[in-house]
């Protein structure tokens, strides 16, 4: 790790992440980056609403980068902070489910190696990714990996009143109790201006790849293209879904026949019985207008690799626009 230039770099800590486990995680990161040199202002406040408000200070003064050291939560509040201006939001994950760092690249479960990567891309300009904005009756928000407005949802609501087991197991637990409830909901998407209309027990609309600590839920999805993956799974028994599960949380599941990806740029859901997430963060019920904004945020993660597997329809697992 070696630096050309001293940074002006802010970093947000979540001292609670993983339930406190990767508490320190936040010194280690503040320590490296002045042991190389970079002038760093360590943000941690009692709660996320008032980290919020400092980092957003932070920012308003215009430093080289905004680091968050958590899980999704807090790389949401950075991308919350960050989109559409030119600050870029470097990433140390330490919460449970890193979804976000998996699709960036950024190492997940390894302190050292994630801030290793960090120094590394602040010697790089930041990539430029696209960024997803949720509008809905009192509200907005943007997320940068993957919404949720199905059952995920549901397993989500539910591994957020968890105290146990702390890590991303939590989810694994979660989706079998919701499991026993399993039961499909009427959808009305509205995808650049044309309107689908389906049953389904499942649905998520990805920047990123994956949800719930690496379920690759929408395996195809780049997060620098201009556009969202619609995912749906149709209605299913419980056996049936069971079944395909364990293929989402590979991939796998792109061709199975009880699911269908729409491309979008704009993407409307509504329906009944459910509230959307966002990052883990929780939104508000349905209707929500999703729109992807291209070029909205920069990142500190490593340069993205050409995509090895083949094309079809777009590309592997997706369907034309509005099909």
């Amino acid at each position: 790790m070696t630096t050309t230039r001293p940074r002006r770099l802010v970093v947000a800590i979540n001292p609670t992440a993983s339930f406190g486990r990767g508490s320190e995680v936040g010194p280690a990161v503040v320590s490296t980056l002045r042991g190389l040199g970079h002038d760093v202002v360590a943000l941690t406040e009692p709660d996320v609403d008032q980290l919020r408000d400092s980092a957003a200070a932070a920012v308003a003064r215009r430093p080289d980068a905004l680091v968050v050291v958590g899980g999704d939560g807090m790389v949401n509040l950075g991308v919350n902070v960050l989109a559409g201006t030119r600050v870029p939001l470097g990433i140390v994950p330490s919460g449970t489910g890193n979804d976000t760092a998996r699709t960036l690249g950024i190492p997940v479960g390894d302190a050292e190696a994630a801030i290793r990567s960090l120094a590394d891309c602040l010697e790089r300009a930041p990539r430029v990714i696209d960024a997803a904005h949720v509008r809905w009756a009192g509200g907005e928000r943007w997320y940068a990996c993957m919404l949720s407005a199905g059952f995920d949802a549901i397993v989500n609501e539910r591994a957020n009143r968890m105290t146990w087991p702390r890590g991303a197991s939590r989810y694994t637990i979660a989706l079998l109790v919701e499991l026993a409830r399993l039961r499909s909901r009427r959808y009305r998407f509205v995808v650049d201006g044309v309107v689908v209309e389906r049953d389904s027990v499942l649905v998520s609309v990805g920047n990123g790849v994956s949800l719930g600590g690496g379920m690759r839920v929408t395996p195809g999805a780049l997060v620098d293209d201009g556009v969202l993956d619609l995912f749906i799974v149709h209605p299913l028994s419980r056996l049936s879904f069971a079944r395909l599960f364990p293929k989402v949380f590979s991939g796998s599941h792109v061709d199975d026949p009880h699911v269908t990806f729409i491309l979008g740029r704009r993407i409307r859901i509504e329906a009944e019985g459910v509230v959307v997430y966002a990052d883990g963060e929780r939104l508000a019920p349905p209707p929500v207008d999703i729109e992807c904004v291209p070029g909205a945020l920069r990142v500190l993660a490593p340069a993205s690799a050409p995509d090895p597997r083949p094309r079809r329809a777009g590309r592997p697992g997706r369907r034309a626009r509005g099909t």
